[in-house]
């Protein structure tokens, strides 16, 4: 079975991963952003 519109892991990782946020400015507002949300601990 073909799946489509696989894209690869590099490309993802590229486009939206930490290292591509870090370069733009708002790409940075998007982190800190998540780290004043912080991690949400769902089972305890």
């Amino acid at each position: 079975m073909h799946y489509p519109r696989r894209t690869s892991r590099i490309k993802k990782i590229r486009k939206s991963g930490f290292r591509a946020r870090m370069k733009t400015r708002s790409g940075r507002k998007i982190l800190n952003r998540r780290r004043r949300v912080g991690r949400k601990l769902t089972s305890v």
